[in-house]
């Protein structure tokens, strides 16, 4: 049904179905961002079992949307380089950004003259850093559907999409946090952090649809991107603060929710 659905809207254009995902997911990454204004103070327990689950939906995506069918279908090599350069592209873009990481998990806060309105630059690098990090889940959306897969690029949609809500929470309450201002400041820092999703999952599907050869790259590249940020930054930050095992229970619901999305829809 929802397959059904996704094609006659967009035409069975896999461009404009890109768009669709990328209005979806940046949507649902609003509706977490918005959270804030009614769900204040969400304890730091809460917020690390949904961190945990949104790192499970990406780790799943990663290997069963992502990484094997790209090298199953495309060629191993191929889908191998695109991973290791979404590993260092995210890497040397946190290089730019060094306060970011500090600041989302809470060890610092920003400068008093930002929260002053007196210096924006830190301002800037913090949204950056999301920023940078919601680069490889919309790119994955695109390539989703640019690969001529609905199935999976609806998987990746609504797993990622699922994911979005609490991470967009999250980065609301971070940039709050830091002392950023006020609440609705806080929401715009997470609504525009995953705006940028939208025009990424269009280049991906187009990308991929117009250049075919690509699509190994584009593949590993999202898988890549999404596993480096699980790893340097939603892992150390979840579990620094002593609820590692909620986090790591939010990790096992997320896997299996990516894995029922999977198959439910390859049905």
């Amino acid at each position: 049904m929802l397959v059904e659905w996704f094609l006659r809207l967009s035409g069975g254009d896999p461009v404009i179905m890109g768009l669709l995902g990328g209005v979806v997911i940046a949507g649902l990454n609003t509706m977490g961002a918005l959270l804030v204004v009614v769900w204040r103070n969400p304890t730091e327990r809460h917020l690390d079992g949904m961190l945990g689950f949104a790192a499970g939906v990406m780790l799943a995506a990663a290997f069963t949307s992502l990484l094997v069918p790209a090298a199953t279908d495309y060629g191993l090599p191929q889908t191998i380089v695109g991973f290791l350069i979404g590993v260092v592209i995210i890497d040397r873009g946190e290089i730019l950004v060094p306060h970011a990481e500090a600041i989302l998990t809470g060890r610092r806060r920003l400068p008093d003259a930002v929260r002053d309105g007196q210096d924006m630059r830190a301002v800037v690098l913090f949204i950056l850093a999301i920023t940078l990090h919601n680069l490889p889940e919309g790119l994955a959306v695109g390539v989703g559907f640019g690969s001529g897969n609905v199935e999976t690029g609806i998987a990746l949609m609504l797993a990622i999409g699922l994911q979005n809500i609490p991470e967009g929470l999250a980065v609301a309450i971070a940039a709050r946090n830091a002392g950023l201002g006020t609440l609705y400041y806080a929401a715009v820092a997470g609504i525009r952090a995953g705006v940028v999703e939208i025009p990424v999952a269009v280049l991906g599907a187009w990308a991929v649809q117009y250049m075919e050869p690509l699509l190994p790259y584009a593949m590993g590249f999202a898988a890549g991107g999404m596993l480096y940020v699980i790893s340097a930054e939603i892992v150390p930050a979840t579990h620094h603060r002593g609820h590692a095992r909620i986090a790591t229970g939010g990790t096992m619901v997320g896997v299996i929710t990516m894995l029922a999305l999977d198959v439910g829809l390859a049905a």
